[in-house]
């Protein structure tokens, strides 16, 4: 059986939360990317506003209300999906620099 030390405990711990930050880099950038830019609720977004364009012209004042809560709802929808890419980028970089910070005092 094969012992660590614990210089080579530390470069392992060290290494395997630096990779795990690269993940969670990588992860935070695809949910921005992919998530928060996603096509289809933009367009959910163009036709809202056109169907609330529609019932200001015909007078369907419902229609209007309806199509303003699924706007502010879309927008929340979208500020939440960027939050949480945001927070996984820093939490990501996080990951990534303390472990340097923690295996730099061994060389």
């Amino acid at each position: 059986m094969h012992t660590l030390t614990p210089e080579q405990l530390r470069m392992w711990i060290g290494g395997l939360v630096f990779l795990l930050g690269m993940a969670t880099f990588a992860l935070g950038v695809f949910v921005l990317v992919a998530r928060a830019m996603n096509r289809d609720l933009h367009r959910l977004a163009a036709h809202t506003a056109r169907l609330a364009q529609k019932g200001i012209i015909e007078d369907a004042s419902g229609l209007v209300g309806n199509a303003s809560a699924l706007v502010s709802a879309l927008t929340r929808l979208v500020q939440t999906t960027a939050g949480v890419g945001i927070f996984l980028i820093v939490l990501g970089l996080a990951l990534m620099y303390f472990p340097y910070q923690y295996i730099m005092p061994l060389h």
